[in-house]
């Protein structure tokens, strides 16, 4: 495991020792810090830097580190036989490589592709959701608004969050009772201050004034649900909560569908939980959980339009779990075997 001792990597090793995946050997890799260390099964192994001699010995890797070191190690390791998991975007969008979320499209995966991408975790949650929404009905159009916790955006967010907040919250209400203003505040990990706000950008802002989270959320769609055609507009935001990303999403469908029908296809979607009606998900509930959740089903601007709330865990479905379940799926398949 390349990245083991970040926020997913930690994430990933409880998954494997929780469910009881078979690892006769671990060797995790870090970014080469001196001290180190990751815990399995109870013990506390040594993270050094990669060693690509080492990794190529393995029957799979699991990538949870950046673009970068992922370009770098990926194709070598699947070249030289090792099955390689890649939670990076480096080649989510390459025609060669399988992106794989098992529940909506494990039919993608391939013997003799042994590099396979896993999902942007924004786009996840809306993937799985409507899933089988898109199967039975073709989804043709989807606008959504992303509202993404911080600990998408690394532990250095994550630490200015909990900063500018302790620092918030000795904020007192004016003499006359009204509210201060906070002005922008300072940031660095993120674009503005993220404490008591919301940042409308994910991401560097291209040209056309999308983030490049908005981006990957339409292209990894469409590449997802073999859906090449499908329009989608998208904005990202990111909101201060810690875990746990959440979509307000528009689906037009390519014919009519009640609400009554819609709900029923999303109570038997594989990796779903439906609220009941009247009922929601929030990721405050859902953090360290591993369903997607929606609720607020309702009709939309039209007899073809379903609007809904989705909740997941943009580390665990949104990153470590999907690998996990990548994994199980060749094991399942027996593609996975001892080399």
């Amino acid at each position: 495991m390349v990245g083991a001792t970040g926020m997913v990597g930690r994430e990933l090793l409880r998954l494997l020792e929780n469910r009881r995946f078979p690892v006769a050997q671990l060797l995790p890799f870090s970014s080469g810090r001196a001290g180190a260390a990751a815990r399995f099964r109870g013990r506390s192994l040594p993270a050094p830097a990669v060693d690509f001699l080492a990794l190529s010995s393995c029957d799979i890797a699991f990538l949870v580190s950046s673009d970068e070191v992922a370009r770098t190690l990926a194709p070598r390791l699947a070249a030289a036989g090792v099955w390689t998991i890649d939670d990076s975007a480096a080649f989510r969008q390459d025609p060669r490589v399988p992106l794989v979320i098992p529940e909506v499209n494990a039919a993608a995966l391939r013997r003799d592709a042994r590099l396979i991408a896993g999902p942007n975790c924004t786009m996840t949650g809306l993937a799985v959701a409507a899933g089988r929404l898109h199967r039975e009905f073709g989804v043709r159009e989807a606008r959504v608004a992303s509202y993404q916790a911080v600990s998408g955006a690394g532990k250095a967010a994550l630490g200015e969050l909990f900063t500018q907040a302790r620092a918030l919250a000795r904020t007192k209400l004016l003499s006359d009772g009204r509210a201060p203003s906070l002005g922008p505040g300072r940031a660095s990990a993120l674009p503005r201050a993220i404490a008591f706000n919301v940042v409308p950008q994910v991401g560097r802002l291209g040209a056309d004034g999308y983030s490049g989270e908005e981006n990957k959320v339409r292209d990894e769609l469409r590449k997802i649900w073999s859906a090449p055609r499908l329009r989608a507009s998208v904005t990202a935001v990111r909101v201060p909560t810690i875990r746990g990303h959440a979509l307000a999403a528009w689906l037009t469908l390519a014919r009519p569908v009640s609400v009554a029908r819609a709900r029923a296809i999303l109570a038997k979607t594989p990796g779903l939980v439906l609220s009941e009606a009247g009922d929601y998900p929030t990721p405050r509930a859902a953090g360290g959980t591993d369903p997607v959740y929606a609720g607020r089903v309702r009709q939309g601007t039209g007899p073809r339009e379903i609007a809904l709330w989705i909740v997941s865990d943009n580390l665990l479905k949104g990153a470590a779990l999907n690998s996990v379940q990548v994994a199980e799926e060749l094991l399942r398949r027996r593609w996975l075997v001892p080399r």
